[in-house]
C-alpha cells in the first residue's frame, strides 16, 4: 500500500530568491481534491517570508500523530461497546538539538474524550490509548518520545 501527496512551490515574480528572500508559502494536494496552503513555521524562517496563517510542517505532523492516534482509539472504543461523543486533543512538540540537528523529541498528546452512557474506567482508557499508540502508523514510524496526558 501506498500514499501520496503533491506538494507544489513557485517563486514569485517579484523575488529574487538567491537572496534568500522568497516566500516559503506553497499548496499541498491531497487525492480527493483537498489543498492545503502551507508555510514555514514563522518560528523558522520570520514573517513576511513565512505566512503564519498557513499550515507549517511541525504543525502538520503533530496534527498526522493526533489524528492518527485518535482513529485508533475511536475503533478501539467502538469494537468494546463504548460510545464517544467527541474527542479533542491539542497535541505539543518539543523541538530540541540533537547532535547538532533540530529534531521534535518528545511529543505530547493531550486527549480529552467524551463518553455517552457507559464510561469506561481510567485503567480501560488507559489500556486503549495504550493500543492506539501501539497500533499506530505514525507512531511507529517516528523516533520522538510520545507521551499521552489524559485531561
Amino acid at each position: 500500500m501506498k500514499h501520496s501527496a503533491r506538494i507544489f512551490w513557485k517563486r514569485q515574480q517579484q523575488e529574487l530568491f538567491n537572496d534568500g528572500n522568497y516566500s516559503r508559502k506553497h499548496i499541498w494536494y491531497f487525492d480527493g481534491g483537498t489543498e492545503i496552503i502551507a508555510s514555514s513555521s514563522p518560528t523558522v524562517i520570520p514573517v513576511p517570508m513565512s505566512d503564519a496563517s498557513a499550515v507549517d510542517p511541525e504543525e502538520a505532523f503533530l496534527a498526522s500523530l493526533s489524528s492518527c492516534h485518535m482513529l485508533f482509539f475511536l475503533s478501539i472504543a467502538s469494537k468494546k461497546k463504548y460510545v464517544v461523543e467527541s474527542y479533542e486533543d491539542n497535541p505539543i512538540g518539543k523541538l530540541e538539538a540533537i547532535h547538532g540537528k533540530k529534531a521534535i523529541t518528545t511529543i505530547t498528546l493531550h486527549p480529552k474524550i467524551v463518553f455517552r452512557g457507559k464510561d469506561p474506567s481510567l485503567k480501560n482508557i488507559e489500556q486503549m490509548h495504550h493500543l492506539a499508540h501501539s497500533n499506530c502508523f505514525i507512531a511507529n514510524s517516528i523516533t520522538a518520545n510520545i507521551q499521552i496526558k489524559l485531561i
